[in-house]
């Protein structure tokens, strides 16, 4: 029969959302290097942008939960969206690469950076202590990645009804649903750990801009590393909401939740990089220095 599928794969439908996202890109960034140079009406160049990106994202994206809800979204097209996050993340990890190779280059190398004093940290310098702040949040992101594992866990095994007693109750979890649950609890920890680092920021003893004793060089690695970091959590909180009132909605099940999986993968990477953050940059990178407060 002319126009019948016989095979697996899903053939998207014409969509104006590519090239709209990529002209609202085009517009972010243009906007922002028009502010960095104080060109004229940078702030609605970058506004426009920014609306443009936010607009692309849920219109898209809607359309592939309505793509999923078709049925479109058979084994084998979920299998290669599986892929496709795989390869996010590989992207992800080699962009942190490169804030770890400018971090071990300065430590392990002082003396070609002279900026440093030929020591790492520079000499003079306060660093954070590790075991305060630094530790908590370790702890708060490995029992986030617990608790989304748990939520995971309880949607692929189809837990998430039972009544609703008690607090759960009030926000519409019910007693046996792990999936809101676990979501919740991971929120909250996500959203604690963005509080504890902006304090730790506010508090941090050495600055991101240039200055004589080497702060440059410290402080820029390292609020580059961290705070990338802490950017990716903060779109991991945000992946974690959505999947949240998605679950709210009914949109996942057991066979068919391949957002849902997406967040869990994306959550543990953020908790796996700050694994590495907080060994080499607040333990190994800091030893020897004095610690401030």
């Amino acid at each position: 029969m002319a126009g019948a599928r016989n095979h697996q794969y899903h053939i998207v439908n014409p969509s104006i959302w590519p090239f709209f996202g990529s002209m609202s890109a085009l517009a972010l960034a243009s906007g922002a290097i028009m502010g960095m140079h104080k060109a004229a009406n940078w702030q609605i160049v970058l506004g426009l942008g920014f609306a443009g990106v936010i607009l692309t994202m849920f219109s898209w994206w809607s359309d592939v939960i309505k793509e999923a809800h078709r049925g479109d979204h058979t084994p084998i097209v979920q299998l290669h969206l599986r892929y496709g996050m795989i390869l996010f993340i590989a992207s992800e990890v080699m962009f942190f690469v490169g804030w770890f190779w400018a971090w071990f280059d300065f430590a392990l190398f002082p003396s070609h950076a002279e900026a440093v004093g030929g020591v790492w940290p520079p000499k003079g310098m306060h660093v954070l202590d590790a075991w305060q702040f630094p530790l908590l949040n370790t702890m708060i992101l490995l029992l986030s990645g617990t608790t989304v594992t748990w939520a995971h866990h309880g949607l692929i095994h189809g837990e998430r009804g039972g009544a609703m007693k008690g607090l759960w109750g009030l926000i519409g979890v019910g007693e046996n649903d792990t999936v809101k649950k676990g979501l919740w609890l991971t929120i909250i920890l996500g959203l604690l750990f963005s509080c504890f680092q902006a304090y730790e920021y506010s508090e941090a003893p050495f600055p991101f801009q240039a200055s004589a004793d080497g702060g440059s060089s410290y402080g820029g690695a390292f609020f580059m590393a961290t705070g990338f970091h802490g950017f990716h959590v903060i779109v991991g909180t945000i992946f974690l909401i959505v999947n949240l009132v998605r679950a709210y909605r009914g949109d996942f099940t057991p066979k068919q939740h391949f957002g849902f999986e997406a967040a869990a993968w994306y959550w543990h990477f953020v908790d796996v990089v700050w694994l590495f953050l907080f060994a080499s940059i607040y333990v190994w990178g800091g030893w020897g220095a004095p610690v401030h407060g």
